[in-house]
């Protein structure tokens, strides 16, 4: 019989080698409660891993666009409905105006506070984000309205808001221009915006008011508190669909979690039995490799 070095150590190495590191691998498992922690441990399930993690970034950095647009809707909602509380005090005030019995001093406060309705519309207008940026401000980053020399309120925004990515392909602008929340108001004697009809409605009650103007400012006031309640309804809109992405989100995540555990995760008590059984097996290997290797030449010839 020829027995060679090689024969008597080889085999026995490889197969300690192999059980070493399937019995590594399952101790990591037991350790980390996953089965797969680099390529080699599948490659298909470590690309469908990698393809959810991608997702998970993604859908990560939407979500906090999301709340970033839900923040900044919220603000210009809340804007929006300070305004209409004041151009419907402004409505309350002109039914005032317009009764008969009015007094000249009566007419002179209802001014005085018409004048301060509009000084506050125009600080509302002129609101500014948790960035410190203008909310009716466009795509400009200077105050959204300028009182001029001439005394008229205008528009120094420019351009629409930047729409903000909410998923793949999917966007919406959180905030509106000042020249849509604001402006295009259909109003008698020329008035555009809002910022003209209180104008002219402080106007009207003045010594040389024109006759009919305080009519006039009540008709403009229904044309502008109907404007307003297009924007809200639009700001409203915008709301409801970032709450719709945001639960798509949720959704997504939920699933890709799902399917995440059962390819990653390993069965615990699975990974244990099997470790045993492979530490049973070490061990035996060893042994007979150490009584292998203890003997010599002679011995196989006795």
């Amino acid at each position: 019989m020829r027995v060679t070095t090689s024969q008597s150590y080889d085999r026995p190495s490889l197969m300690m080698a192999s059980l070493n590191s399937q019995a590594d691998r399952l101790q990591t498992q037991v350790a980390t409660g996953k089965k797969i922690l680099a390529p080699s441990d599948g490659a298909s399930g470590w690309q469908q891993l990698s393809g959810l993690k991608r997702a998970d970034a993604d859908d990560g950095a939407y979500g906090a666009n999301i709340k970033a647009a839900q923040a900044l809707l919220g603000a210009t909602d809340t804007a929006l409905d300070q305004v209409e509380t004041q151009l419907q005090r402004a409505r309350t005030l002109a039914v005032q105006a317009g009764s008969e019995t009015l007094s000249a001093e009566g007419r002179a406060a209802i001014k005085v506070e018409i004048e301060a309705i509009l000084d506050d519309v125009v600080g509302v207008a002129n609101s500014t984000d948790t960035r410190g940026h203008p909310l009716f401000g466009g795509s400009s980053g200077t105050t959204a309205f300028t009182r001029q020399d001439d005394g008229r309120i205008a528009w120094t925004g420019g351009g629409e808001p930047a729409a903000i990515p909410i998923g793949d392909g999917e966007s919406i602008a959180a905030t509106t221009s000042g020249a849509r929340a604001f402006g295009g108001i259909a109003g008698s004697d020329g008035a555009t915006d809002m910022f003209q009809i209180l104008s002219a409605f402080a106007a009207a009650l003045g010594p040389d008011g024109a006759e009919g103007g305080v009519d006039t400012a009540m008709s403009d006031l229904d044309a502008a508190l109907d404007q307003l309640g297009a924007t809200r309804a639009s700001v409203g809109a915008r709301a409801f669909r970032l709450d719709l992405e945001a639960d798509r989100l949720g959704e997504a995540e939920i699933t890709r979690e799902a399917v995440r555990t059962g390819i990653e995760d390993a069965d615990t008590a699975t990974s244990i039995a099997e470790l045993q059984k492979t530490l049973t097996i070490l061990q035996a290997t060893q042994a007979s490799f150490t009584k292998l290797t203890s003997l010599s030449l002679f011995d196989y010839l006795r």
